[in-house]
Order: structure tokens, then sequence, then C-alpha cells
């Protein structure tokens, strides 16, 4: 190829435009940077809208700050729950969940339902009796056997739950509360899994 024909494939430079080539061609290198700077206020805006909207109606998320709920979940985990649960379905017994504190609402608490609304509880001898049983109340999931105290009863209110730490021992739980039972309103998700440090499924 001649070097007139190389020559006169090359593009012009900015010497070569005339003054209104030159005015067109920096009005769309700045219009191109403001639409780039647009569509990257939209992503974020989305996306800050996106998390609004989950954290506020669809997932609650919190950390764990004490023992209370050990072996279950560990102090300084991370859960997800889901705050959607309780809109088609009543809480069940066992359910981890978080409420608002009922001597502090300003503060959530994470437990599990031991007591449902219209159930009796007694604790005796560190063992618990659901409406009159003879036959201590199964509970697995719970770090060591509780040590005895003065026996306890309570009546739970309708719309109403009695929530206890997994690790009885060292839980401050509706046992210590001045406002015993948590109200249904306050209930605020059902613990579904942990996220951080370790990934699991919440039981």
């Amino acid at each position: 190829m001649s070097r007139d024909r190389m020559q006169t494939d090359q593009m012009p430079d900015s010497g070569d435009l005339s003054p209104d080539e030159s005015w067109k061609a920096s009005k769309e290198k700045k219009t191109g940077w403001k639409k780039e700077l647009w569509e990257w206020i939209k992503i974020i805006v989305s996306a800050a809208a996106i998390a609004f909207v989950l954290n506020t109606f669809v997932i609650a998320n919190s950390e764990i700050p004490s023992g209370s709920m050990e072996n279950t979940i560990m102090t300084g985990d991370r859960v997800i729950g889901s705050r959607l649960s309780y809109k088609f379905d009543e809480p069940e017994r066992g359910d981890i969940v978080i409420f608002r504190f009922p001597d502090n609402e300003k503060i959530y608490y994470v437990k599990r339902i031991v007591g449902l609304p219209g159930d009796t509880v007694d604790i005796v001898d560190g063992k618990i009796y659901l409406n009159g049983s003879d036959t201590p109340f199964d509970e697995p999931y719970i770090r060591e056997p509780m040590i005895p105290e003065a026996p306890a009863h309570y009546e739970v209110p309708e719309g109403c739950y009695f929530m206890m730490g997994d690790n009885r021992n060292y839980s401050q739980d509706a046992r210590r509360w001045e406002n015993t039972y948590v109200q249904k309103d306050k209930i605020i998700a059902k613990v579904l899994f942990r996220y951080f440090p370790n990934p699991e499924k919440i039981q």
C-alpha cells in the first residue's frame, strides 16, 4: 500500500477539524461523561432502594451480642430473619425470633419461643412443664440442664409469647424481665440462618 494511501486512511487529529466540528466533538465528549455518571447514579439509587425495601419489609439482620443462645447461635454471629414468616402463619413453639425487648423496645432481642398464647409454663427443678403436663418439655437444643431455682409459674396472655434463651443458665430471658411476655406485634422476624462467620441454617 502506498504512503499516500496510508495517510488518507488516518483519522484527522483535532488540529485538522474545523471550529464547528471541534465544538461538536467536545460536546459529545462532555455528554458521554455526563451520561455515564447518570447511569452510575441510577445504579446506586436503585441498589439503595432495593436494600431499603428488603430490610424494611422482607428481612431482618441482627448481630448476637451475648452467649444467651449458645450453642445454637454463638456470640458475635450474624443472623438473617424473615419479616414475612408471621404475615401468613402464627409463631410456633421452638421458633427462634427477633423481637423488641419488652422492657425497652428500642432494643432487639433474639430468643426461642417456649410458651404460646394461653399456655401455662411451670419451671420446677430446672425443668419446664407445659399446660399441666407431668412430663418435662423436651428441649434437645439447650446448652446444658438448667440449674434448679425456686419453682416459677407463668400464664401466657392471649396474643403474647414466653421467650427463653438456649443457654438457660446465662440467659437474661422472660424469667428476669419486668414485662414478662412479648406481644405478637413486637415480633420482628423468624430467624432462618446464620450468614457470618459460618453460613448455616438455624433450627
